[in-house]
């Protein structure tokens, strides 16, 4: 994944996520959402506030602003579902009567029609779709009259609910951390390229038992090893074996850069230096959010990327061992964009949102009805993330500067999603004797 960064204040004490990972609220329990679909009273618009802003057509100042979801249709789980057709998916509601607001039905049209490339080039890991099944959708993204949007997505395509559809939606962002191209004084902690002697081995290429799956790691001797961890990359080993982009001024700002996977480096001179996601280290990640509440390391108040950040400044010698805990180290190289999601393409604060692609089409929309009115409305899954595994997980993207933070680092909303899948796909899924409780075999569902 790519881009993205830090964090604000949650109520909820949180666990830090991967893979240029994001800071994510620790899941407490599922959202109510057991009885059919049906569309909730639409809340009124909130207006605009001092130091507002408008991203993508969704209203956000960091704010926790109360929603009512929609109920999800009574399924039962598969536990043992590994994509979207095992998991089942029945049909949701239809998408004239959810509460979709032009500008945002705009946003998501132009980072949809961004993404239709590799929707109709990808292989699906969901199983639900085909290239040739986004064709007439993509056509028709691309000659939308002004104010259609909405009425484009209700023509080209129906609802879906993939298992049970009870959805948990984080946030994630770009920071922006103090960095020196050179090394000197005040600028010691070092942001690595990839390492020459790191190693990506397609294990598929040796076994068809193990096709889709994949290590890094070194070679020493005669062997492919594990890769170093985050205690070893620390204490130097990396020296003279990884170009160094950048020195950080900050240990744990750095450590966090890596958390959300890209962000800004504002130079000495006050100029900006963006940095993505390139690699990883192959090891696993531990959100050190979840270990220092586990140690009650954090009292009430601090479960937040601040409080974290100044507990490891009060916290120096402890808080290295702490971050050191978390083994997975993150690569970056340069950018001369904005951030870019796993697609390749770049992500739009308040519209694009990273999936499992398992179970979401990457590329394709999700209309996220949720306990939090600015996490609700039309997104489209253009990204991905470590901890963003299973059905009806998201993490939403908000864009760059202290009310994005804010929204981000505070985002923990539950509540119920659908995906959106081109007309006719449900209905070819159904046709093929297709079981949404994923039973080989058995009669399509009506």
């Amino acid at each position: 994944m790519t881009g993205n960064r830090a964090v604000a204040s949650i109520a909820l004490a949180l666990a830090l996520s991967a893979c240029g990972g994001r800071v994510v609220p620790l899941a407490t329990g599922n959202a109510p959402v057991s009885q059919p679909p049906r569309a909730p009273a639409r809340p009124a618009p909130r207006p605009s506030a001092p130091g507002q802003q408008i991203a993508s057509g969704r209203a956000f100042d960091g704010r926790i602003a109360g929603a009512t979801p929609l109920l999800a249709a009574p399924v039962v789980a598969n536990l043992g579902a590994t994509t979207a057709v095992t998991a089942g998916i029945v049909p949701g509601p239809s998408l004239d009567t959810l509460p979709i607001t032009e500008a945002q039905a705009e946003a998501a049209r132009q980072a949809f029609l961004s993404s239709c490339s590799g929707l109709m080039r990808r292989a699906d890991p969901s199983g639900l779709t085909r290239g040739a099944d986004w064709q007439p959708a993509c056509a028709a993204a691309a000659d939308v009259p002004r104010g259609g949007a909405r009425a484009f997505f209700v023509a080209n395509f129906k609802s879906v609910q993939v298992g049970d559809g009870k959805a948990f939606a984080t946030g994630y962002y770009e920071p922006e951390i103090a960095a020196s191209r050179e090394r000197r004084p005040g600028y010691e902690v070092p942001i690595y390229a990839r390492p020459d002697d790191l190693i990506d081995v397609d294990l598929g290429q040796f076994t068809a038992d193990l096709k889709g799956k994949k290590i890094r790691g070194r070679v020493q001797g005669s062997n492919l090893v594990p890769y170093y961890d985050r205690a070893a990359i620390d204490s130097g080993v990396l020296d003279g074996k990884a170009p160094v982009l950048a020195w950080g001024a900050d240990e744990a700002a750095v450590f966090f850069l890596q958390i959300q996977g890209s962000g800004r480096l504002r130079l000495p001179n006050g100029e900006i230096m963006r940095v993505g996601y390139d690699t990883q280290n192959g090891r696993d990640y531990t959100g050190i959010g979840a270990l220092m509440k586990a140690r009650g390391l954090l009292a009430p108040g601090q479960t937040s990327m601040q409080g974290i950040v100044a507990w490891l400044h009060a916290h120096p010698a402890e808080g290295r061992a702490i971050m050191a805990e978390n083994k997975s180290f993150v690569f970056f190289r340069e950018l001369n964009t904005p951030p870019v999601g796993a697609m390749g393409y770049v992500v739009n604060g308040g519209v694009s949102a990273a999936a499992d692609v398992k179970y979401v089409p990457l590329g394709a929309p999700v209309f996220l009805s949720m306990d939090r009115q600015d996490a609700s409305g039309l997104w489209v899954a253009q990204d991905t993330g470590g901890a963003i595994k299973g059905s009806n997980r998201f993490d939403t993207f908000w864009g760059a500067g202290p009310t994005a933070e804010a929204t981000a680092g505070g985002m923990a909303a539950r509540g119920t999603a659908f995906l959106l899948l081109p007309i006719g796909t449900l209905a070819r899924l159904q046709g093929g004797r297709y079981d949404p409780y994923g039973t080989p075999g058995a009669p399509a569902q009506p």
